[in-house]
């Protein structure tokens, strides 16, 4: 295998990247020229190093804790509980939401071998009894796994004086967060409904 097949390889590992896409970039990367190439080297090598989780939230950043965490405008008395951390900033590009976020890092999956334990239900529960959380809405994306994760959280925070809400229809079943566009994610936060 030569060099720019196992470039090719590399690039068709990425989700959502397939044989004909890599190629298509590995001839790309060819013609760009040498600092653009240096530089995106340099990017994908470091990336591990300057990008950590937030210790609060769970979510991406280059400073702990992240600047929505400690951003004094946000309204601390609202939660927002998603999957991944890439949920996050597909809610943020909506500018609908103005509260904080939970990051779980996954969803109930048991055929997958994925429980409860496995996401960051713990610390969310232990970040509503300091007390300032008022009301957490789950945007967990609507399908099976997305559902059941919904239904758990609920059961596990009814037992906690906060209003658990859901985001309302808009989304579609089976879709992911990331590829909603703004204005159903912002109607989804508009018709949330309480559980």
């Amino acid at each position: 295998m030569n060099a720019l097949e196992e470039l090719t390889q590399s690039f068709s590992r990425l989700p959502g990247i397939g044989k004909k896409s890599a190629a298509r970039i590995t001839h790309h990367l060819l013609k760009t020229d040498q600092v653009f190439l240096e530089t995106f080297a340099h990017q994908l090598s470091t990336l591990h190093e300057r990008i950590k989780q937030c210790s609060i939230c769970g979510s991406y950043t280059e400073s702990d804790p992240c600047c929505i965490c400690t951003d004094p405008l946000r309204d601390r008395s609202l939660v927002c509980v998603v999957e991944q951390p890439r949920d996050v900033q597909t809610i943020e590009e909506s500018r609908e939401f103005r509260g904080l976020f939970h990051v779980l890092g996954a969803l109930i999956a048991p055929l997958d071998g994925i429980g409860p334990d496995q996401l960051t239900i713990g610390k969310l529960v232990d970040r509503i009894r300091e007390g300032s959380i008022k009301e957490v809405i789950i945007a967990t994306n609507p399908t099976v796994e997305g559902d059941t994760t919904a239904l758990y959280l609920q059961q596990v925070l009814k037992q906690l004086t906060v209003k658990v809400s859901r985001l309302a229809s808009g989304l579609p079943v089976g879709g992911d967060l990331e590829y909603a566009d703004k204005l159903t994610l912002a109607r989804s936060f508009r018709g949330r409904i309480s559980y």
